[in-house]
């Protein structure tokens, strides 16, 4: 990773910080109401995770730990990282108060290795707005290899490409067409953003606004972790969200939001299982 990837994630370190306030009080994520950790999660990740029971889970990325919380309900002994302090420290006082077993790290996932020991896991999980923050997927499925144990799997429920590349809202005077304003493929510099509000409800970030993200495209994401020893056994796409990304979005019978009748179907979300 080079100089100026770091000094990028020191930038989106010091934004997920400035974030984790607003999102706390936020309706979208709820933490007010009656905590409801599955409702992040599709069925067939769970069809794909299996029984977790007396399992190692490893939650990289985990910012408020509103899935982590999860893996513990069914029986996993947890470990969420994340790189932000404030999200850390959030995401264990909300463990604590739903009873949740939870330990939390405070890593940058590229350092995830030495942070947690050398301790080794059944099962990784991430995604959701996780990969589009790291610059070097060769290496954080490297690091990926080094934490899980032989025969362990990881599990990738992940936005897919092709609704970063719609981007999240149409621009001032456009109508609710979805169009292709980002790259589908990586490769090219950091997308920059200095959004003074994030993707939840609230006021105002305080303090760091400044993000930035790197687009991966899926075979990058595969060959990442093929070249790193890693098989693929399945991949999903899904037409489903867990909130309604774009207004004209409707209600499914799972709770989740797709896109209505008469608009073409188009994966929004995958689920990839991979085992080392």
């Amino acid at each position: 990773m080079t100089d100026e990837h770091e000094r990028m994630m020191r930038a989106n370190q010091a934004n997920w910080d400035a974030r984790t306030p607003v999102h706390l009080a936020s309706r979208f994520y709820g933490l007010g109401e009656k905590l409801d950790p599955a409702r992040w999660f599709a069925a067939f990740e769970w069809e794909d995770l299996g029984d977790l029971a007396g399992l190692d889970v490893l939650h990289l990325q985990c910012h408020l730990g509103t899935e982590t919380i999860a893996f513990a309900e069914r029986g996993a002994r947890t470990v969420g990282l994340d790189i932000s302090e404030a999200s850390v420290a959030a995401a264990a006082d909300i463990a604590a108060r739903a009873g949740a077993d939870v330990t939390y790290v405070r890593a940058n996932v590229y350092d995830a290795v030495e942070a947690l020991d050398g301790r080794r896991f059944d099962v990784i999980y991430t995604g959701k707005g996780a990969l589009c923050y790291l610059p070097d997927l060769d290496r954080w499925a490297a690091v990926i290899a080094q934490l899980l144990r032989p025969g362990g799997r990881l599990y990738i429920a992940e936005f897919h490409p092709l609704l970063n590349a719609l981007g999240p809202k149409p621009a001032e005077g456009e109508g609710t067409e979805l169009l292709l304003r980002h790259d589908y493929l990586g490769g090219r510099d950091a997308v920059h953003r200095n959004g003074t509000y994030t993707y939840t409800d609230g006021p105002a970030v305080e303090g760091a606004t400044d993000s930035y993200e790197w687009m991966h495209g899926m075979d990058e994401v595969v060959n990442a972790l093929t070249t790193a020893g890693l098989g693929i056994r399945r991949l999903r796409e899904s037409d489903e969200l867990p909130w309604p990304r774009w207004p004209q979005m409707v209600r499914t019978p799972s709770g989740w939001w797709r896109l209505p009748e008469g608009e073409p179907r188009i994966p929004l979300l995958y689920g990839l299982l991979a085992s080392h």
